[in-house]
């Protein structure tokens, strides 16, 4: 008897709505039959993960990998295979010049199809000034969304766009139906906390925080929460730290505002503290916040109001970090996460039975997939991607920052035990992590083109 599948695999299947033991039949890379119980699929190649986790391929979001000249894509995308990650969506922010026109953009996707070996998605964003114009054509060329920042890190590379720019931007965007996303802080305030701070020689790791109160977030959050309303456009706030921002996205909800939001794994598992602890390892923007406003962050997260949860992989090289060693301001914000967030979330949700499988995949996998209509994604549906992350409950694992794929052998995370290894990442139907070393070569990844492409999705821009 002819195989019927290319490859079947077998385990605890973690569905939309429920965990199910059974069977997964695929064929050209999709998923082609998921039958419950023992079906008697044949396959050229069968994977017995009987007592694991089948979930849908991990979607990472929130990714850099061009803020520096020393990651790329392989070195991420290695990253990413070994975290679980089957597709993230790697940040407009590049050395030299940002993605913000077409060209640029054009030859960003060309090189996913020779140096990753996961799927990737891309994210635009638009220039400071007089840069709306490359909307539609980026939309057009595949762009995921757009990025923008209420704060300014560099004024070419990373700036903040005023407020016109934004409000143009959205309503360009309404038209092509993808998201208008930011970094939401008030850098009015910060620049000049941090100015008197450093005046006062107050240069320790916690004057990270203390420069950067909640209202810095909250109140560019709720100014943009607004031009949403009035534009109608679509809005995303990227790594939210405190819970009043959530707070404020699920009132503006209640407006008729198609919000979503992100946490990152570092506001769920660390707190100021960490900074004390570990300096500049632990610095990013927002910064970590006190232990009660990281407790309210894990009550908007029970009770359903945090969409999803990326990384925000900014992996550093450790000499641009120890710049802050005697001044925390000096050091680069960031740190590298899209190798080890899958395990550290399991291990702090579902191994505790805080979270259950499905409701983890949701935030994972799913709402990714749903918020930033990443096609054939995210889901264990038929004739979807045969992606598919596979996590051992039992079985334990250590973050060693020696060890990361990334050039930034450095993360707070150093030394920390869990249980729920990652033992298998599958894109498309192949086997890229087979829980020791990556097994294909770089070029297997794709270019995963935004919704825009698809006709039906973008109304011509008049």
């Amino acid at each position: 008897m002819a195989n019927q599948f290319d490859k079947v695999i077998k385990g605890m299947l973690v569905l939309e709505n429920e965990v199910v033991y059974g069977e997964i039949g695929i064929k050209d890379g999709k998923i082609k039959e998921i039958h419950k119980g023992e079906a008697g699929l044949t396959g050229e190649t069968y994977l017995d993960f009987s007592n694991q986790y089948v979930f849908p391929g991990m979607i990472d979001v929130h990714v850099h990998c061009f803020s520096n000249t020393q990651e790329g894509f392989t070195t991420t995308s290695r990253a990413a295979a070994v975290g679980g990650i089957t597709t993230f969506m790697d940040m407009p922010y590049d050395v030299p010049n940002p993605i913000s026109n077409v060209e640029i953009f054009k030859e960003k996707a060309k090189k996913i199809e020779n140096k990753a070996v996961v799927d990737i998605g891309l994210w635009a964003t638009v220039s400071k000034y007089n840069g709306t114009d490359q909307i539609i054509p980026l939309a057009e060329a595949g762009a995921m969304a757009f990025k923008m920042s209420t704060f300014e890190t560099d004024e070419h590379r990373f700036p903040r766009i005023p407020d016109p720019e934004i409000i143009k931007t959205m309503e360009i965007l309404k038209e092509t139906g993808l998201r208008a996303a930011f970094h939401s802080e008030n850098d009015e305030i910060i620049y000049q906390m941090i100015e008197e701070y450093q005046k006062e020689g107050k240069v320790y790791p916690a004057a990270h925080m203390e420069t950067r109160p909640p209202v810095t977030e909250t109140s560019a959050v709720l100014k943009l929460l607004e031009f949403s309303y009035w534009t109608g456009g679509k809005l995303h706030i990227v790594h939210v730290s405190h819970p009043r921002t959530v707070e404020l996205i699920q009132l503006f909800k209640k407006f008729g505002v198609d919000v979503s939001l992100e946490t990152c794994y570092p506001y769920l598992l660390l707190d100021v503290s960490a900074l004390d602890e570990f300096g500049p390892k632990a610095k990013n923007n927002p910064p970590l916040r006190k232990p009660e406003e990281v407790n309210g962050l894990w009550e908007q997260l029970h009770a359903g109001n945090i969409d999803l949860i990326s990384s925000d992989h900014a992996p550093w090289p450790k000499e641009v970090k120890e710049t802050g060693n005697d001044n925390i301001f000096k050091a680069s914000s960031g740190m590298p996460g899209v190798e080890i967030m899958v395990p550290l979330m399991f291990n702090s949700t579902v191994a505790k039975g805080i979270l259950t499988p499905v409701q983890f995949a949701k935030l994972m996998a799913i709402h990714p997939s749903e918020v930033f209509q990443i096609p054939s994604k995210g889901k264990i549906e038929m004739d979807y991607d045969a992606d598919f992350t596979i996590i051992d409950p039992n079985e334990t694992f250590i973050i060693d920052e020696t060890k990361l794929q990334s050039n930034a052998k450095l993360s707070p995370f150093h030394g920390q035990k869990g249980k729920g290894k990652v033992v298998q990442t599958i894109v498309r139907g192949k086997t890229v992590y087979d829980g020791n070393e990556i097994t294909v070569e770089p070029g297997f990844g794709k270019f995963v083109a935004g919704s825009a492409m698809r006709e039906e999705a973008l109304v011509v821009h008049k």
